[in-house]
């Protein structure tokens, strides 16, 4: 639109467009401007200088305004706007104030039993190796618990519900608002309002928030996704007493999932009073024309939208988005409609992001974790790793270490001349001549007009190669180790920082069922060109794009976005049936009606007004909903006006196939369908909006003649690279000078602005019709004859050749940026099966809870690499894989292991932990050698046993817990062997009861195998690239590696424990080692005892649990394995730094355990609870030992209920034990798992449960200087008649404080029985609440809904064995309840 000047003279056209991308740092500006001979202008300024200017993105536009139109405009006026016609602009504000905590004053509303759920959130602790759990802190500082509750009826819920809510429907409003009656929920399930709110009770209360200067409010109910009308009441209670900001999560996100959705209101009421105080400021600078712009800001969502919409949950991804549109929407056409990967790589992190090629719409996520908060909103699909020039580089225990820390801003690089003294990766591109202070800007220094310092540089990297020298022991004297020089050191880290980026593009590309190297690298931000060429050649990618505009591409990407409205609401139908299909089209063309009329509103043309209707599907009893796309469709002029009733022929969008494209997509991100096995159900519609806006018109660059050369490079610069070529003259080429058509051999540097392209040695790069440069990556001739030499070595096989044992000495000695390469490799190859097999598996336990471990292993079954997922599974698998090795050593092809064959397992003395936990063992064969295997373990939900979870609490035999498998050929030469296992699993030889879920079990067992052939495959590329020699030797050198930095670990406690406690000292030889004793009890009495000896000389420790109990009657015996993961995850914390999870660990360290005791117990005694109980007592005790933290909460709280149709399995979090330092967490998963909790909305509607409490257990943790963490309280309704099992600890013996520290609280299990109370009753009668503390630590229940049957077998109790003479003053273990006696 356009307006009339207020002055005299025609009105002039708006011809300045602006696109603006405010950054933390630096702000960056695009202009379309009115110049024929340069018709747009870039411009980078610093997003904070008060001194200079109030609003960076104003006065970059004030700026470019007045040197267009020569018309002078003080800083102090107001910014004329009658010659602009857009203004679009991102912004990391946002995101700032969510990472620095600095967003508005807010309160929670929150139902009432849920005031701590948010930050309990899913349990699970960012890492696991951190003894100091670091949770970032809630973002609203009050939470007002509303009594209100609403709940969604199922066919499984009490009749006596639905009987008593229809009879009090019939005289209720529709709305619930008398409570007890049943209404229609907005997905179409019935709604069972147990509760009305009460508005006048909750005033008072807001008016208390009110006058405490808290203006900014999240409400959040329990189901109100289904069922708003509670939350709008109290939203519009609060915005009529003066709230400046509410926001109700059924309002923002209408979709199921209380956690994340709650987090997403929250956010909103912490960060738009922000956004609205920004955008403010910006906007209050300008004149009075500004009405008649179209200022719009991007989303998350990669959409733009009017200032006046611009809200804070959307505005997470701000910034980026613009960088994701910007490359998606100019590489597309380059690529031919190959996909693309977006690099974008700044300061501190790099952003990863996908376009496909052959759509014109973007990747998005509805659900993120951002500064630790998960947000449920439509995003871009971006991966963040904390990887950028600003990373630190270090170097210990042998390698070279890039990040994550940064060194920052202050004092920065070495280079910046801020007085920095920490390496970045900045400084080493400097170094090797990369980043080049001639064309830097210069603004470095005191008085900041100096360029970058190369001469401090070099003094550093001088320093850190004699450091380096030092260590490794290069004197220089030796040949065989000559001394690394600065150079080689700064290449080093560069390309270990390369290789740590390539880790989350592999992720991108993978986890979606796509080839990496069939991408394009998109690289752009300061300083993705100078490393695309690189990144792209590890990838195996041929082809680099690197935009014109690379430096600002984020502002570029503004002007290319289109306006965007979207619509959504939650849904609960089958797509699968024609009730469903029709209720959804209905649902579709609401919510089209709605977005065609915003977009209207805002002055959009039907003609540039498209749609598209999404379908949130997921297959019945999954949780992995997919957002299915109908694809687009344009609207035609006859849609009317603005505000009117928009009829529209919809049958178009659902003739397409919903269900096949999403079985199709199904197919590909996870390598499986269940399509005809289950329902498809539609747990969402959302129809999305498009105005087609204004675009940036891309400028084309001149073309060169057939016979035109390259310009003369504008300098020439001395370039270190790889592969023998060292310091290399290299021309210099200004981006400007550069015509269509020109080719630029490497090596050679194209200078962009402030972005810096490398062209690597091999590689060509192209000048595009644009001015951007599309790179052809070839092999570089050093990987060429890497490649020559193995072809050579495979040539002969019977006796070592010349080349081999040159290779063999080559590679004796590990080259330490190769060591930490492989590291990665390593490791990254475990990462991707687990991803694998979470996308291929279909039970919850794997797919949503993570509970599951995925490793690979050298031949002798020594651990490589195990990706960290459940700490009671690390270094466990290698006892498993080395029994499996023995067993299968025979001389026939029967007796051994061979291509194609694939074993299954889970029994405990073979290596296992309990029997839920199966694992698959694959063997990698080179030439018909075995030269590496990989291994998954996954928790199935059932294999049998006693109760349905295969978690029985009174369980006193192996056979009492399910199917027991020593060891069996799941795939026999390449052919799954259903049959067989089907037999293993449904009955068990030893004649016990056999799995209640076989479909699951095959599944699941399905996917293990996925993973592991996913293993196979990446250890192939692996060897393809290096050689089998080489990884091999590194395979070794990256044990030897963990060796060392264990070793380091050990005598640095050694020597310290020496000198703080001299009694310490040990016996037989006192000077050098320290002998340490701790001991805890289980709940029955059972002790754990540990005698721990450090040597302060070769770093060794000694584990000996000579000392503790017997083997019980119980089930809280835990095998040999058990108890090698609890040690080997306390000294990877002890640790404390990135060492690959390996069988160099364990080489330093020697573990004794006794036969017949309850941490090494015969074959046929029942261990379910050794795995979850007892392995978290051993690790308190090691910790104890060190002195390391006191006691966490030493239980999983383990928790299943069922009957023959589900189970269900979860493991409750509690307090984790404080530290010489630190207080301890609240309510997580401590040590020895870390799954990931059900959301509550997700529990309630898919089980016969009610969540009625789930919340801190306020004072709980401990007092002292460092306060324990709090646990949890958690209490659940059973709706139905279930079997449920508790199995705990820490019941009777509290957990204990340290150093003078108080103990934490003993937990609690108690029992609510509801029973009819027939008289005594002034009513006549009503219910009666029975609370009942379950004494023993576990118990089984038959739970009739709400009837007074209670039946606990208090028989089948655990105690000592039978055959033990007693004398007087003996504790005896009580079969009943087993406490001491």
């Amino acid at each position: 639109s356009s307006s009339s000047s207020s002055s005299s003279n025609p009105p002039r056209s708006r011809d300045f467009r602006f696109c603006v991308d405010r950054g933390g740092t630096f702000t960056d500006v695009y202009a379309e401007v009115p110049d024929a001979a340069n018709p747009f202008r870039t411009l980078k300024l610093l997003s904070e200088d008060p001194a200079n200017y109030e609003s960076a993105p104003r006065e970059g536009i004030r700026r470019i305004l007045e040197e267009v139109t020569g018309v002078a405009i003080p800083r102090d006026a107001p910014v004329p706007t009658e010659r602009i016609e857009f203004i679009r602009m991102g912004t990391t504000v946002a995101t700032n104030a969510l990472l620095e905590r600095d967003g508005a004053r807010s309160a929670l509303v929150v139902t009432r039993g849920f005031k701590d759920l948010l930050e309990i959130g899913n349990q699970a602790r960012p890492d696991i190796f951190d003894l100091k759990i670091e949770r970032p802190s809630r973002l609203y500082e009050r939470v007002l618990e509303v009594d209100e509750r609403a709940r969604v009826l199922d066919t499984r819920s009490r009749a006596s519900d639905r009987e008593a809510a229809s009879a009090a429907s019939a005289a209720a409003d529709d709305d619930g608002a008398a409570g007890g009656v049943v209404v229609a929920g907005v997905t179409g399930e019935d709604i069972l309002v147990e509760r009305a709110i009460d508005l006048e009770a909750l005033r008072p209360r807001l008016q208390a928030l009110l006058d405490d200067g808290i203006k900014s409010l999240a409400v959040v109910f329990m189901h109100a996704y289904a069922f708003p009308n509670h939350e709008r009441a109290a939203g519009d209670l609060a915005r009529s007493m003066g709230f400046e900001r509410v926001s109700t999560s059924s309002e923002l996100v209408p979709m199921v999932k209380i956690v994340p959705r709650g987090h997403t209101a929250s956010v909103d009421a912490y960060l738009t009073p922000c956004i609205r105080t920004y955008l403010d400021a910006f906007l209050s600078g300008f004149d009075d024309g500004l009405k008649d712009v179209n200022v719009s800001f991007m989303q998350s969502d990669g959409g733009l939208t009017p200032a006046g919409s611009f809200s804070g949950y959307k505005a997470i991804l701000s910034g980026p988005a613009g960088g994701v549109v910007g490359f998606a929407r100019t590489t597309s056409g380059e690529a031919d409609g190959a996909p693309v990967i977006g690099f974008d790589m700044g300061g501190t992190s790099t952003d990863v992001s996908r376009h496909d090629g052959a759509s014109t719409g973007f990747e998005q996520v509805t659900e993120t974790r951002t500064a630790g908060v998960t947000i449920q909103a439509p995003q871009l699909d971006i991966t963040t790793v904390a990887a950028g020039g600003g990373s630190k580089l270090t170097f210990r225990s042998g390698t070279f270490r890039v990040g994550p820390e940064s060194v920052g801003s202050q004092p920065g690089p070495v280079c910046y001349r801020k007085g920095g003294k920490e390496l970045s990766v900045t400084d080493a591109n400097a170094l090797l001549g990369r980043v080049s202070p001639a064309y830097f800007p210069k603004i470095f220094g005191p008085t900041e007009d100096q360029p970058l310092d190369i001469d401090a540089v070099r003094r550093a990297f001088e320093a850190e190669a004699d450091t380096i020298n030092f260590e490794l022991g290069f004197d220089g004297k030796d040949d065989s180790k000559p001394k690394l020089t600065p150079e080689e050191v700064a290449l080093g880290y560069v390309r270990v920082a390369n290789e740590a980026m390539c880790r989350p593009i592999r992720e991108i590309t993978e986890s979606k069922g796509v080839e990496t190297a069939a991408h394009a690298l998109a690289a752009f931000g300061g300083a993705g060109p100078q490393h695309a060429c690189a990144i792209a050649r590890a990838l195996g990618m041929r082809r680099v794009f690197v935009h014109r505009f690379c430096g600002i591409l984020s502002a570029y990407g503004m002007g290319l976005a289109d306006v965007v409205a979207e619509a959504q609401r939650p849904f609960a139908a089958s797509a699968l049936s024609e009730d469903g299909r029709r209720a959804a089209r209905r649902a579709s063309d609401e919510l089209r009606a709605r977005v065609v009329s915003e977009l209207a509103a805002q002055g959009f043309a039907m003609d540039d007004i498209a749609t598209e209707t999404l379908l949130n599907l997921r297959y019945e009893g999954t949780d992995t909903a997919i957002m299915t796309s109908g694809g687009e469709r344009r609207h035609g002029a006859d849609g009317g006006d603005a505000g009117v009733e928009f009829e529209f022929d919809f049958e178009f969008e659902f003739d397409f196939d919903f269900v096949a494209a999403f079985g199709e997509r199904f197919r590909r991100e996870y390598g499986f369908d269940l399509a005809g096995s289950r329902d498809v159900v539609i747990d969402d519609v959302r129809v999305r909006g498009v105005g087609s806006a204004s675009l940036l018109t891309r400028v084309p660059v001149d073309v060169a003649k057939d016979d035109e050369p390259l310009p003369e490079p504008d300098s020439v610069a001395e370039v270190y690279f790889e592969g023998g070529l060292e310091w290399t003259k290299t021309p210099v080429f200004l981006a400007e000078a550069l015509k269509f058509k020109h080719a630029i051999r490497g090596p050679a540097v194209v200078m962009n602005g402030t972005a810096t392209c490398v062209i690597e040695p091999g590689c060509v790069a192209s000048v595009t019709e644009f001015g951007d440069l599309s790179i052809d990556v070839h092999l570089t001739p050093a990987a060429e004859r890497e490649e020559d030499a193995e072809t050579a070595i495979e040539e002969e096989k019977d006796e070592p050749t010349p080349e081999e044992e040159e290779e063999d000495a080559l590679y004796h000695s590990p080259d330490a940026v190769q060591l930490s390469i492989f590291n990665n490799r390593f490791m990254g190859i475990a990462e991707q099966m687990g991803r694998t097999l979470q996308r291929t598996s279909t039970s919850t336990n794997i797919k949503e809870r993570l509970d599951f471990s995925c490793a690979l292993f050298g031949p002798d079954g020594g651990l490589v690499a195990n990706a960290p997922h459940v700490p009671v599974h690390l270094g466990a698998m290698s006892s498993t894989v080395k029994w499996q090795l023995d067993r299968w050593n025979g001389s026939d092809e029967r007796s051994r292991l061979n291509p194609g064959d694939v074993l299954v397992t889970n029994h405990p003395s073979a290596g296992g932990s309990h029997l839920p936990d199966i694992t698959v063992i694959t063997p990698v064969f080179r030439d018909g050698e075995c030269v590496f295997l990989v291994a998954s373990r996954g928790h199935h939900a059932d294999v049998g046993g006693m109760t349905p979870g295969s978690m029985p609490p009174f369980s006193r035999t192996l056979a009492d817990e399910g199917a027991a498998i020593k060891t069996f050929k799941l795939v026999e030469g390449g052919v799954f062997m259903e049959e067989g296992i089907t037999a293993l699993l449904t009955k068990p030889p030893d004649g016990g009861p056999g799995t209640r879920k076989l479909r699951d079990n095959l599944s699941d067992l399905a996917a293990q195998v996925a993973a592991n052939q996913r293993g196979i495959a990446l250890i192939d590329e692996l060897i393809d690239e290096h050689g089998l020699c080489k990884v091999q030797a590194y395979m070794r050198h990256v044990q030897d590696n963990a060796e060392l930095a264990v070793r380091d670990t050990v005598r640095e406690y050694a020597s310290r424990l020496k000198r703080e406690r001299p009694t310490a000292s040990d016996a037989a030889d006192p000077e050098h080692r320290v002998s340490l004793t701790a001991e805890d009890k289980m709940d029955d009495g059972s002790v754990v005892k540990l005698t721990l000896t450090l040597d302060t000389r070769d770093g060794s420790a000694v584990f000996d649990f000579t000392g503790t109990s017997d083997e019980v009657r119980g089930n809280w015996n835990a095998p040999p394995a058990v108890t090698t993961a609890a040690v080997i995850y306390c000294v990877r914390c002890l640790v404390n730094q990135e060492i690959p999870l390996n069988q160099g660990c364990l080489s330093p360290i020697t573990i004794v355990v006794p036969d017949g005791t309850f941490l090494s117990p015969s074959d046929g005694a029942a261990v379910v609870g050794g795995n979850v109980l007892t392995s978290q007592r051993v690790t308190d005790v090691c910790f104890a030992a060190f002195e390391a933290c006191a006691n966490s909460q030493g239980c999983m709280n383990n928790l299943t209920f069922g009957d023959d149709t589900f189970g269900y399995y979860e493991t409750i979090g509690g307090g984790a034990g404080a530290g010489p330092t630190w207080d301890g967490a609240s309510a997580v998963q401590c040590h020895m798992t870390n799954t990931r909790i059900t959301d509550p909305e997700i529990m309630e509607r898919r089980y016969p449960v009610v969540v009625r409490r789930f919340a801190i257990r306020d004072g709980s943790g401990g007092d002292g200087a460092r306060k324990g963490g709090d646990g949890i309280e958690r209490a659940i309704e059973f709706l139905a008649p279930v079997t449920v099992s508790v199995l705990t600890e820490r019941r009777v013996f509290a957990p204990r404080g340290a150093r003078g520290g108080g103990d934490g609280a003993k937990g609690l299990n108690t029992l609510t029985r509801r029973r009819k109370d027939d008289g005594g009753g002034g009513d006549g009668g009503g219910e009666v609440f029975e609370d009942a503390a379950l004494m023993a630590t576990s118990k089984s229940a038959l739970l009739k809904a709400f009837e007074s049957v209670f039946k606990v077998d208090l028989n089948k109790r655990g105690g000592p064995p039978p055959l033990r003479a007693l004398k007087a003053g003996d504790k005896i273990k009580c079969d009943s309840c087993r406490y001491l006696c």
